[in-house]
C-alpha cells in the first residue's frame, strides 16, 4: 500500500472530493472536516485492504478499481463503483470487521480514519453543530449505501430460495 500523509482542507482538494459521487451531497465546509480525517491509499491486485476480525478505524470511499468482498475465504460480493463506501459496517456498530476486502486489480481509495476525530477540534457550540451536521449527513450516506446493499442480498436471498426449492422439486419427482 502506498499511502499520503492527512490530505489538506484546500480549494483543489475539494474541489476533487465534489465529483466523487458518494460525497456529492457534502457542503464545502463538511468535505473540508473530511479531507483533515483523510488519506489517499493506493493498493495493488490481490493486496488486502479490509482484514476480517481486525478492529481498525478506517472507512473508505472507492476512487478508482475494483474490490472482492470475502467472508470465510468465500467470495461474498464486489465492488466497483466509483465513490461507494465501504468498511462502514465497523464504523457504525464497533465491532470487529466483518468481511475481507482485496484489490482486484490497482485500487485507488480515499481512507477516512475515524478515530482521528481530535483532528476536528470543537471549540464554541456552533462548531460541535457544525460537526454533529457532518456526522448526520455521514450516517445518512451510510444508510442509503447499505440499504441499497440489503436490497441486493434480499434479491440474492429470494433466487437461492428458489434454486433450492426447485431442486428439492426435482430430487423429490415434483419437478417437470
Amino acid at each position: 500500500m502506498i499511502e499520503s500523509k492527512y490530505l489538506k482542507d484546500n480549494v483543489q482538494n475539494i474541489q476533487r472530493l465534489m465529483g466523487i459521487p458518494g460525497l456529492k451531497e457534502f457542503e464545502t465546509r463538511n468535505l473540508a472536516k473530511l479531507l483533515r480525517l483523510s488519506k489517499i491509499r493506493e493498493y495493488e491486485n490481490g493486496e488486502m485492504i479490509i482484514r476480517e476480525g481486525d478492529n481498525d478505524p478506517w472507512l473508505y470511499f472507492l476512487l478508482s478499481g475494483r474490490l472482492i468482498i470475502k467472508k470465510n475465504n468465500i467470495e461474498i460480493g464486489r465492488i466497483d463503483q466509483v465513490g461507494e463506501i465501504f468498511g462502514e459496517m465497523r464504523v457504525i456498530d464497533s465491532l470487529s470487521r466483518s468481511a475481507s476486502v482485496f484489490a482486484d486489480g490497482k485500487v485507488l481509495c480515499l481512507g477516512v480514519d475515524t478515530s482521528a476525530q481530535g483532528r476536528l477540534s470543537t471549540v464554541s457550540i456552533e462548531e460541535r453543530d457544525e460537526r454533529l451536521d457532518f456526522l448526520l449527513l455521514l450516517y445518512r450516506i451510510f444508510s442509503e449505501y447499505m440499504s441499497i446493499r440489503l436490497r441486493a442480498v434480499n434479491d440474492e436471498l429470494i433466487k437461492a430460495k428458489i434454486e433450492t426449492q426447485v431442486l428439492l422439486d426435482s430430487k423429490n419427482g415434483n419437478g417437470q
